[in-house]
């Protein structure tokens, strides 16, 4: 089992390159396979979770190419996707694998739903414990045969992977969702390419978009949250920004910090994503957002985070949809905010890699902060000086880098139990970490 040592470090200065936003690599392997032709992805993350889609499409048939040639836009290579259209997937021979990415599982399905046959797909022990009941729910309508093969003891309705999934002749629909969710949306969109008639999905809270970008570029026959089914489209190059979701790591780093300043070039700035930057302003934070441009349909820019004195602030309501991934990071930043932070509204963080309420609270705890469960949220009390300790990451990748950027500012040693997970959101994590 890898741990992660972390001690008090001097300011942090310098410029980071983030690795591409997980969200949209998925994404653009999931449509780049089933367009005509070839595809490009510069910056994609060569994260496990994002290997994990790769190889679900290479077990139906799709050639893709990993390679180290540099881009001009990151230090990383890219991947080249031999689609086949909309008709070119194959039986696997296997059961496809998840790995530990819920994106993974949740948006293929979508997928699966409008094949001519039948696939099982399983994933880790933290993806089997996740509920699939909404995304079978809408898929279910549009006409496919859903079953959940796990052994958990499921809820009315409800089911786990592993997944049995035979799709085809799907039928169009128009579904409201229950709750904000964009790998839901996402699911019932590409399950919506193979279907007769225009599927439409609608949603009260607007959630990340970036499947319905990824469809614009393109070309597909995408309009106003609907999409008509079979109707062909070409590949495209794709160039990803900087995950969003990770550089919250860095900048709540650097605010934290005394005497810090850092850039963080390309990173993505898609308006669905930037709750954290919008609660960090909200706290004092001296953040900067500079050389705003687009490529392939999502909006990038460099970021200017100097140490700042934080307050504390009320997060809940709409925003919670556009930070949810970054609620373990705000929580560390509102240890170190004059006041109380209440985060409310957010109990879907009950059900992700880890109950992150419950791992947030108590691993902070064990460094000194003054952090309260909530049933849907949680209370912090700032500003709090932090001791190094022994704390787990649970396996959940948000939660080893939130106590590794805790730890910077901790009084002796923190030790993160656990941390071979942050492999699959972030890698080059604790290189970059160790450099600044």
């Amino acid at each position: 089992m890898a741990n992660l040592v972390v001690e008090p470090r001097p300011p942090l200065k310098g410029e980071i390159r983030i690795p591409g936003d997980k969200s949209i690599s998925h994404r653009a392997v999931m449509i780049g396979a089933l367009a005509k032709g070839e595809t490009v992805i510069n910056n994609f993350l060569p994260s496990a979770d994002c290997r994990a889609t790769v190889e679900c499409f290479r077990k139906m048939g799709i050639e893709i190419k990993m390679s180290n040639v540099q881009c001009p836009m990151s230090n990383e290579g890219r991947i080249i996707i031999k689609g086949k259209g909309l008709n070119g997937l194959k039986a696997p021979r296997r059961m496809l694998d998840a790995g530990n990415s819920g994106t993974t599982i949740r948006l293929i399905s979508g997928i699966l739903a409008g094949q001519n046959f039948e696939v099982k797909i399983t994933g880790d022990a933290s993806v089997r414990r996740r509920p699939m009941g909404r995304i079978a729910a809408p898929l279910r309508l549009m006409g496919a045969d859903i079953e959940g093969i796990g052994t958990r003891d499921q809820g009315p309705g409800e089911v786990y992977p592993p997944l049995k999934i035979f799709g085809g002749d799907l039928k169009a629909i128009t579904y409201e969702l229950p709750v904000a969710s964009a790998q839901v949306k996402s699911a019932v969109l590409l399950a919506g390419l193979f279907a007769d008639g225009r599927t439409c999905v609608r949603e009260k809270v607007k959630s990340r978009d970036h499947t319905e970008r990824m469809l614009e570029h393109f070309g597909a026959s995408y309009r106003d949250l609907s999409v008509t089914g079979k109707c062909e489209f070409e590949g495209a190059t794709v160039d990803i920004p900087g995950d969003i979701s990770s550089a919250a790591f860095f900048i709540v780093a650097a605010l934290i910090t005394p005497n810090s300043e850092l850039k963080l070039l390309n990173v993505g700035v898609n308006p669905t994503r930037t709750g954290i930057i919008d609660v960090l302003h909200r706290m004092g934070a001296d953040l900067t957002i500079e050389n705003e441009r687009i490529l392939s349909e999502e909006p990038q820019a460099d970021l200017i985070v100097r140490s700042s004195e934080l307050g504390a602030v009320s997060i809940d309501g709409e925003i919670i949809a556009r930070l949810i991934d970054e609620i373990p990071i705000i929580a560390v930043a509102a240890t170190q905010a004059r006041g109380v932070t209440e985060i409310r509204g957010a109990r879907e963080l009950r059900i992700k890699e880890s109950d992150r309420i419950a791992t947030v609270a108590s691993e902070l705890n064990k460094l000194g902060a003054q952090v309260e469960p909530l049933e849907d949220g949680l209370r912090i009390t700032g500003p709090t000086r932090l001791k190094g300790a022994t704390v787990k990451s649970y396996g959940d990748h948000r939660i080893a880098m939130s106590l590794a950027i805790a730890g910077l500012i901790a009084e002796g040693k923190t030790v993160i139990e656990d941390t071979a997970c942050i492999e699959t959101s972030f890698p080059g994590f604790q290189e970059i970490l160790a450099k600044l």
